[in-house]
């Protein structure tokens, strides 16, 4: 008869903390089934079996724990009906579920729950990305435990070198990696001792980014612009609101009704971060509008015409006819930089750069917290500070200028 206890084990992790583990005895022969869980072992009551009340969360703890007994007491039984011997691991591994603990199947959860949040673009990507890291792993099934930081770096030289993608995009491919190991130990279906990622192991670091924005000049030359065909006068209009309207976003700017515009203001909420927004209308953007209003007496219509008649309900669809649009629109601002002679990579959000470009160190840090609606001025420093070059340019100047 097999016998299933709760138990913390001698195997202190790098914080001196102790796994809580599900015991498995059969003939004197154990095996053990991890929780996920550490805590610490003066935390842990050995003769109830279970973590003592000074634990801030023993509540939540004792209760996995006696969920976790359940389930394997309950498996256990239907083992022992069975007339056929089953030695203790083989007893374990039918509690398990030995599929669980393979990348692949968690990763199919994990992306399962991508669609049903309805999160298409996102999926979209982190599919194709899991998708590659099967093909270079060249199994149809992956063990957590065989995901080792050699794995990772190799998979990473393979991405830089065989394939020619930029650093950036590479991290970008290791993100979801991490983040299904995550799903995997929280459900203690991966062993956090195995978990390669962190300091000393592989450690996902971007490159610093450089944010380009243009200057007055440049977009003086898109403001006065001639000789543009329809479409190119219509995409250079969308993205001349978006500068004035401080950097508004390609997501939030084609989705604008006349009912946001009141009281000489623009009101919208940010689809980002769902924060509200309320911007007077500068003179330059009423004459844009202008043109726009003309055709149009419905309040609750959109101002421009590329979402129209676009189901909200169906966020793929949604998602589809916005990628479409910012395409466009980007091949078109292409042609008109070359048209204006400007030879930046003008694209629908470059006009958030620019607006920051622009700023510069002129409006105070807190008052761009508020335009950018950033919810820490720590990210507006960080934006900005791609674009605060005076300084620095004064002190070289006073070295080199002698």
């Amino acid at each position: 008869m097999a016998t299933v206890q709760a138990v913390l084990r001698n195997k202190k992790n790098s914080h001196d903390k102790y796994p809580i583990a599900i015991r498995i005895t059969k003939n004197r022969r154990s095996s053990f089934i991890y929780t996920g869980q550490y805590i610490e072992k003066k935390l842990w009551d050995k003769v109830k079996c279970k973590v003592k009340r000074s634990h801030p969360n023993s509540a939540h703890l004792n209760q996995l724990i006696l969920t976790r007994v359940s389930e394997v007491n309950s498996k256990l039984l239907e083992s022992e009906i069975s007339k056929e011997y089953k030695s203790v691991q083989t007893i374990k591994d039918n509690i398990q579920n030995k599929n669980r603990h393979d990348f692949y199947s968690v990763a199919e959860l994990y992306l399962a729950n991508l669609r049903n949040r309805k999160q298409f673009h996102r999926y979209d990507n982190e599919k194709s990305r899991i998708e590659r890291f099967l093909e270079f792993t060249k199994h149809q099934e992956l063990p957590f435990n065989s995901i080792t930081v050699n794995l990772l770096h190799r998979f990473e030289t393979h991405l830089l070198h065989k394939k020619g993608l930029a650093f950036r995009t590479v991290m970008n491919y290791i993100i979801p990696i991490r983040t299904i190991y995550n799903l995997a130990i929280a459900e203690s279906i991966a062993d956090r001792n195995n978990y390669p990622f962190g300091r000393g192991k592989y450690q996902i670091k971007f490159p610093d980014s450089e944010k380009v924005g243009l200057n007055v000049e440049e977009v003086q030359l898109l403001e006065n612009a001639v000789g543009l065909t329809e479409a190119q006068q219509h995409a250079l209009n969308v993205w001349l609101l978006s500068f004035y309207f401080a950097g508004i976003r390609i997501t939030d700017i084609i989705q604008l009704r006349w009912s946001d515009f009141s009281d000489d203001r623009l009101h919208y909420r940010m689809s980002k971060n769902d924060k509200r927004v309320s911007l007077r209308i500068p003179i330059k953007a009423k004459l844009i509008l202008n043109i726009y209003r003309e055709s149009s007496n419905d309040s609750e219509e959109f101002v421009f015409k590329e979402l129209r008649n676009t189901d909200f309900n169906n966020a793929k669809q949604l998602r589809t006819r916005i990628k479409t649009t910012t395409r466009n629109f980007n091949r078109h601002l292409k042609r008109i930089a070359k048209k204006v002679g400007i030879d930046k990579n003008l694209s629908m959000h470059i006009a958030r750069h620019t607006f920051g470009n622009i700023s510069g160190d002129k409006i105070p840090i807190q008052m761009l917290q508020k335009l950018y609606r950033h919810s820490s001025i720590t990210t507006t420093i960080s934006y900005q500070a791609n674009f605060m070059n005076d300084e620095q340019d004064e002190a070289l100047d006073k070295v080199v200028n002698f």
